[in-house]
C-alpha cells in the first residue's frame, strides 16, 4: 500500500501537497521502489519494519524514517530532491547509499546501526549538497565514505564508531567543502587518506587503534586548519605523512607515542615549545627522517626564531648520527662535542681557552728548553701554548723551544687538539652554510 501510494496510485487532491505519513505502525511487507520516480514525501515515525527499505536507483522527494526500527536500508544510486533522515532509528543491518545524491542533507542524528557485515554504513562516492549530520549516532561495523563529496560540512559530535581491528571510519579521497568537526569516539582505524577539507578539520574525541596498522591514517590530506586535539593521547600509530595544512593546532600533552610526519608541510604551527617539538618530529616508528626536522626549522625561520631553527637542525644531525656506521658516529660525536656541528661554534672557543689555560699553567711550572739558547728570546708560556694550539705559529715560540719530559706529550696533545678544533670548526661552518 505504501509503495503504491508513493508511486501515484491515488492522485493528489487539487491545491494540496501530497505525502505518505505513517506513525507507530508495524509494517510487515517491504517498501521497495527500485528505479522508481517518487513525487511525494515519505514520513515514517516510530514504526517497526520487518523488512529493509529499498530505494536503489530511485528518484524521490524527502524521506524521513525517524525513531523507527528496521533491518536495513538500500539506496545505492538514489537521487533525493530533499533530504534523507534516519534520525533516532535503530537499524539492525547495513545502510547502503553508494553513489546516492542528497540535495538538502543527510541526517543520522541519534541513529544506531548494528550489523555483522563489514560495513554498517556503505556510502562511497555519495554526494550531499548540504550538511551530513551524525551527531550522537552509534555505529557497530565500519563506516565507508570513500570518494564522498560533502558540500555542506560533516558533523560528528558525540558519534561512536566501533569496528575493532578494522577500519572504523574510512574517508579516503573524501571532499568536504566546509568543516569536518566533532568529538567522536572510534574503536578501530580512522582513515582520511587523500581527503580534502576546504575548511577546518577537527579531531577532538578519542581514537583507539592499537590492533590496526594505524589508529589515524591521515596522509596526503589537505586542510586549511587542522585541530588535532583529542581528549586523550591516540592509542596507536598516527600517520600525517605528505599532508599539507595552512595551520596545524595540537597539544603536546596528547601527542601519540608513534607519529609519522615525513613529507608533512604547514605554514603555521600552534602549540608546544621547541624542546617538545623536537621530540614531536622524532617519533617516527620507522626511524630517522630528515624532512620533519627541516620543515620545523623552516617554520621557525619564517617565524623569526633563528635560534630555535639552529637547535632543530642540531637535533636532526644528532638523530642522523645514530643511523651511521661506527666511524661516522665517532666523527659526528667529535663534531658535536667541539662545535655542535657548526651550530655552536662558541664550544670551540671554550675548548681553546681551556686548553690554553692548561698549557700556560703547565709550561709556566715546567718550561721547555731553548733550542738555541744564545739566540732565543725570553720564554712566554702563554704565547708558547697559543702557538701549539694554532695550526700556524703566531708568536714564533713553537719553533724556538722544545718541551722536555712528560710535557712533551702535552705539547703534542695541544697540537693535535688545535688541528681537531680547526678541522671541526671548518667542517661545522661548511655544514651550516651548505646543509645536506
Amino acid at each position: 500500500m505504501i509503495t503504491a501510494l508513493l508511486l501515484g496510485a491515488v492522485e493528489a487532491a487539487a491545491g494540496s501537497v501530497a505525502a505518505v505519513r505513517v506513525r507507530g505502525a508495524r509494517i510487515t511487507g517491504q517498501i521497495s521502489i527500485r528505479g522508481g520516480n517518487v513525487d511525494h514525501e515519505l514520513v515514517l515515525s516510530g514504526c517497526h519494519l520487518d523488512r529493509s527499505v529499498d530505494f536503489t536507483g530511485s528518484t524521490t522527494r524527502t524521506l524521513r524514517v525517524t525513531d523507527c526500527r528496521l533491518p536495513g536500508v538500500s539506496g545505492g544510486g538514489m537521487r533525493v530532491a530533499g533530504h534523507l533522515s534516519l534520525s533516532g532509528s535503530w537499524v539492525t543491518g547495513a545502510v547502503r547509499l553508494a553513489r546516492a545524491q542528497f540535495e538538502s542533507g543527510l541526517w543520522l542524528g541519534g541513529t544506531k546501526i548494528v550489523t555483522d557485515e563489514e560495513w554498517a554504513l556503505y556510502s562511497g562516492a555519495m554526494v550531499v549538497d548540504s550538511g551530513f549530520f551524525v551527531k550522537n549516532a552509534d555505529f557497530t561495523g565500519g563506516v565507508r565514505l570513500v570518494g564522498a563529496r560533502l558540500n555542506g560540512g560533516f558533523f560528528l559530535e558525540n558519534a561512536t564508531f566501533r569496528n575493532p581491528g578494522k577500519n572504523a571510519l574510512t574517508c579516503d579521497n573524501m571532499v568536504v567543502e566546509d568543516v569536518m568537526e566533532g568529538a567522536f569516539d572510534a574503536d578501530g582505524c580512522v582513515r582520511l587518506r587523500g581527503a580534502r577539507i576546504d575548511g577546518t578539520l577537527s579531531i577532538t574525541g578519542r581514537i583507539r587503534g592499537t590492533d590496526t596498522a594505524y589508529a589515524l591514517h591521515a596522509s596526503h590530506i589537505e586542510a586549511r586548519e587542522f585541530y588535532l586535539k583529542p581528549a586523550e593521547a591516540i592509542e596507536g600509530v598516527v600517520n600525517l605523512a605528505h599532508s599539507r595544512f595552512q595551520t596545524l593546532h595540537d597539544d603536546p600533552d596528547t601527542w601519540p607515542e608513534k607519529l609519522r610526519l615525513n613529507g608533512l608541510t604547514y605554514e603555521r604551527l600552534r602549540g608546544g615549545g621547541v624542546a617538545r617539538r623536537i621530540g614531536w618530529v622524532s617519533r617516527d616508528p620507522g626511524g630517522f627522517r630528515p624532512q620533519p626536522y627541516e620543515q620545523l626549522a623552516a617554520w621557525y625561520l619564517r617565524d623569526g626564531n633563528d635560534g630555535l631553527a639552529r637547535r632543530t637542525q642540531l637535533a636532526k644531525l644528532r638523530a642522523r648520527r645514530r643511523t651511521l656506521a661506527p666511524s661516522g658516529r665517532a666523527w659526528g660525536r667529535l663534531l658535536d662535542i667541539t662545535v655542535g656541528y657548526g651550530y655552536r661554534p662558541w664550544l670551540a672557543a671554550l675548548w681553546f681557552v681551556l686548553l690554553l689555560v692548561v698549557g700556560t699553567v703547565v709550561f709556566s711550572v715546567s718550561p721547555p728548553r731553548a733550542i738555541k739558547p744564545a739566540e732565543t728570546p725570553g720564554f712566554d708560556a702563554f704565547g708558547y701554548s697559543f702557538d701549539l694550539l694554532l695550526p700556524i705559529s703566531a708568536f714564533g715560540q713553537r719553533e724556538l723551544f722544545d718541551p722536555v719530559g712528560w710535557t712533551q706529550g702535552l705539547a703534542y696533545g695541544l697540537i693535535i687538539a688545535g688541528w681537531i678544533l680547526a678541522t671541526a670548526l671548518i667542517a661545522g661552518a661548511t655544514r651550516v652554510l651548505r646543509p645536506t
